[in-house]
C-alpha cells in the first residue's frame, strides 16, 4: 500500500492507527502519530507569552547596559514581536554570561583605591553615606551589586584636581620607606615577599581577609555557631602565616570552609523555600480550612504580598503591627458574634418548648371536647345539655386566651430573632471591614502595597480607556537613616506621619498616596502630564520645608528625593515604578531633595533634573 502524501489521507491514516494500536484519542498521541506518518518532525511548542513577560519582569536592571536591554526586550513582547524579542533575550544572556562577578577580594580593593581617589563632587563625607546606605542590605548578594554599583559611579567620576586626598580613609599598616633588607629565604621557609612595600601590602591583605572572617561573615551565621568558630580560627591563622607553606595550609582550610559554607547556605535555602512552600499551600487552601474564610481576606493577601515579593525586616515588622491590631479587633467582634448567636440559639429553643406547650394545651382541649361531645349525644333531656355547654364555653374561651398569649409570645420570638440577624449581619460586615484594613498602613493612614497595586489598575484602566495621562512618582525621605539613628526609632515613624499628612493635604482629591516601604512612598496622579506631575513635587518639597517638623522643643527639616515617570501602554505597575526608582536614584546621587523625571523607554535622553 502507498504512503498517503496528502494531508487528509494522512489525517485519516492517523485515526485508522489509532483505532488499530487501540491508543487513546488525545491530542498528543494524535500529532505524534501523525508526524511518524507524514515522516515530519514536529514543531517544538510555543513558551506560554505571560510565562516569558514574567522572566522580563524577573530580569536585573542594575547596569546601564542591562536596563538598555531590559527595555528592549519589554518593548517587542509588548509589540508582540517574537523575533526582536528572541534577539533581545540572547543579548542579554550574553551580557550575562560576559560579565563575570568580580570576586570579594577584588571589589574590597576597589573599595580602598576609590575611597582614597580624588572624585568630582564626591567628598569624604557623601561617600560616607552613599557607603553607610549600600550596607544596610542584608542579603550578601544584593551587598555585593549596589558595592558595586557605587564603585562604578565613583569610577565613572572625573578628578577633581583642587581636592587633597581625603583624610577618612581604612586604616592600613603604614608602610616604610627603609630598603628591603630581607635575607634570602631558605628552602624549607620561602618568604612570601622580599620587599617593604609588598611586605605591607600582603600583610594588609592578610588583615583584610581575617577582619572578614572575624566580622563579616558571622554576621551571616548566626545560626551555625560551628562555623564562625572555624572561621575564627581561619582569621588568626591568616595573620600568623608568613611563609608559603603557611598559606598553603590557610588556603587548605579555607577551600574546606568555602565547601562546607556552601553546603549550608544550600541547606538553609532549602529549609526556607521548604517553609514557603507550606506558607503558599496552606494560603492556597485556605478556604477549604476555615468555613468564614471571608474575614481573613485582608490578611491572606498581605501574607501572598509577603511571600511572593522580596521580604525586608521594615515590611514584615509592619505587617506583624497591622495583623495584631486586626486581629485584636476581630476578636472583639466575634465575641460579639458569638453572644448574638447564642441568643439567637435560646430564642429558638423557647419557640419550641412553646410549641410543645402549646401543642400540649391543644391536645387536652381536644380531649375535653370530645368528651363533652359523647356526653351531649348521650344526653336525654335539654336540661342536661346546659351545663356541658357552659363547659364547652369555658374550655373554649381558656384556648382562645392561651391561644393568644402564645401568638403575642411568638411574635416577640420572631422579632427578636429578627434583630439577633441583623446584629449578625452587622458584625460580619464589620468583621470583613476589620479584614480589609490591611490594606491601609496603619502607621500612616495611607495605603499600603496591595491597596496601590488596586487603585493603580483601576487607574491605569481608566486612563487606557479615556486616552488621558498617568503619572506615578515614587519618593524617598532624605537621611532617614541617621534622623533614625539620632533621633529614635519613634521620630523617625513620627516624621514619617508628617510628610504623610502634609502630602495629602496639598495633593487633589483624585490623588493616591501609598507607602510603598520603610521611608519610601509612591503618589499616583492621574490625568496628569510629567511636566504637571514635576511641578506637584516640586510643590510638595517646597511646602514640607515650610512646615517644620517637631521633635520635642526642636525643628527638624524634612526633605525627599523623588522619581516620577508616566505609565505607558499596557504597562505594569512594577515597570513603572522600575523607572521611577531609577530617577529616584539619580535625584539622591544629584545631591538629595531633587526632583528627577524620566520620560517613557523610547524617549532619547529621558531623564531630566528638577
Amino acid at each position: 500500500m502507498a504512503e498517503p502524501t496528502n494531508p487528509s489521507e494522512i489525517a485519516r491514516e492517523t485515526l485508522r492507527q489509532l483505532a488499530m494500536r487501540r491508543t487513546p484519542p488525545t491530542p498528543e498521541n494524535y500529532l505524534r502519530l501523525y508526524h511518524e506518518i507524514a515522516g515530519t518532525k514536529p514543531a517544538a511548542a510555543p513558551v506560554p507569552e505571560r510565562f516569558v513577560r514574567r522572566i522580563a519582569q524577573q530580569l536585573p536592571r542594575d547596569t546601564a547596559e542591562r536596563q538598555r536591554l531590559a527595555r528592549q526586550l519589554d518593548q517587542a513582547l509588548n509589540e508582540t514581536d517574537t523575533g526582536a524579542a528572541e534577539r533581545a533575550l540572547d543579548q542579554y544572556l550574553a551580557c550575562l554570561s560576559a560579565e563575570k562577578p568580580q570576586a570579594w577580594n577584588e571589589l574590597i580593593a576597589t573599595l580602598l583605591r576609590q575611597w582614597e581617589g580624588r572624585q568630582l563632587g564626591w567628598t569624604s563625607a557623601r561617600k560616607r553615606e552613599s557607603l553607610e546606605r549600600v550596607l544596610g542590605a542584608s542579603d550578601p548578594n544584593t551587598l555585593h551589586t549596589r558595592l558595586q554599583a557605587l564603585l562604578r559611579a565613583w569610577g565613572q567620576a572625573p578628578v577633581d584636581p583642587e581636592r587633597p586626598a581625603p583624610g577618612e580613609t581604612p586604616e592600613l599598616p603604614e608602610q616604610t620607606p627603609q630598603a628591603s633588607t630581607a635575607s634570602t629565604p631558605s628552602s624549607s621557609d620561602t618568604l612570601v615577599t622580599a620587599d617593604a612595600d609588598a611586605t605591607e601590602l600582603i600583610r594588609a591583605l592578610r588583615e583584610l581577609l581575617a577582619l572578614t572572617m572575624e566580622s563579616v561573615l558571622p554576621a551571616f551565621l548566626t545560626d551555625h555557631p560551628e562555623l564562625i568558630s572555624d572561621a575564627r580560627l581561619i582569621a588568626n591563622a591568616t595573620r600568623s602565616a608568613t611563609d608559603t607553606h603557611a598559606l598553603a595550609v590557610v588556603g587548605k582550610q579555607l577551600r574546606k570552609f568555602a565547601h562546607r559554607l556552601e553546603m549550608t547556605a544550600a541547606d538553609d535555602s532549602e529549609i526556607r523555600a521548604g517553609l514557603l512552600d507550606l506558607l503558599k499551600l496552606l494560603l492556597e487552601n485556605i478556604d477549604e480550612l476555615v468555613i468564614d474564610d471571608q474575614w481573613l481576606g485582608g490578611q491572606i493577601e498581605m501574607l501572598r504580598d509577603i511571600v511572593d515579593k522580596p521580604a525586608t525586616p521594615r515590611l514584615i515588622d509592619d505587617a506583624s503591627r497591622r495583623l495584631k491590631e486586626v486581629i485584636y479587633k476581630q476578636s472583639q467582634l466575634k465575641h460579639n458574634l458569638s453572644q448574638a448567636q447564642l441568643m439567637l440559639k435560646e430564642m429558638l429553643a423557647g419557640f419550641v418548648d412553646q410549641l410543645a406547650s402549646f401543642a400540649e394545651s391543644t391536645g387536652s382541649y381536644h380531649d375535653r371536647m370530645g368528651s363533652c361531645a359523647r356526653k351531649i349525644a348521650a344526653a336525654r333531656d335539654i336540661s342536661e345539655i346546659g351545663h356541658l355547654l357552659d363547659e364547652v364555653m369555658t374550655e373554649t374561651r381558656s384556648i382562645q386566651i392561651q391561644a393568644e398569649r402564645s401568638r403575642d409570645d411568638l411574635s416577640a420570638a420572631r422579632q427578636r430573632a429578627l434583630d439577633a440577624e441583623k446584629r449578625i449581619d452587622s458584625l460580619h460586615k464589620e468583621l470583613e471591614e476589620a479584614s480589609h484594613l490591611v490594606r491601609h498602613d496603619q502607621l500612616t493612614g495611607s495605603l499600603n502595597r496591595r491597596g496601590l497595586e488596586e487603585v493603580f489598575i483601576r487607574e491605569a484602566a481608566r486612563a487606557q480607556r479615556h486616552d488621558i495621562p498617568l503619572c506615578v512618582a515614587l519618593l524617598d525621605i532624605d537621611n532617614f537613616k541617621k534622623l533614625n539613628d539620632t533621633l529614635g526609632h519613634q521620630t523617625g515613624d513620627d516624621a514619617l506621619v508628617h510628610l504623610s499628612r502634609v502630602v495629602r493635604d496639598n495633593l487633589r482629591p483624585q490623588d493616591t498616596l501609598a507607602r510603598y516601604g520603610g521611608e519610601e512612598f509612591v503618589i499616583i496622579l492621574p490625568e496628569t502630564t510629567l511636566e504637571q506631575a514635576d511641578q506637584t513635587l516640586v510643590r510638595l518639597q517646597r511646602e514640607l520645608t515650610r512646615v517644620f517638623f517637631m521633635s520635642g522643643e526642636q525643628r527638624v527639616v524634612i526633605t525627599f528625593s523623588a522619581g516620577v515617570t508616566p505609565r505607558a501602554h499596557d504597562e505594569t505597575i512594577d515597570v513603572v515604578l522600575a523607572r521611577a526608582d531609577a530617577a529616584m536614584y539619580e535625584a539622591k546621587q544629584s545631591g538629595k531633595n531633587r526632583v528627577v523625571r524620566s520620560g517613557l523607554p523610547q524617549e532619547a535622553g529621558n531623564a531630566t533634573l528638577s
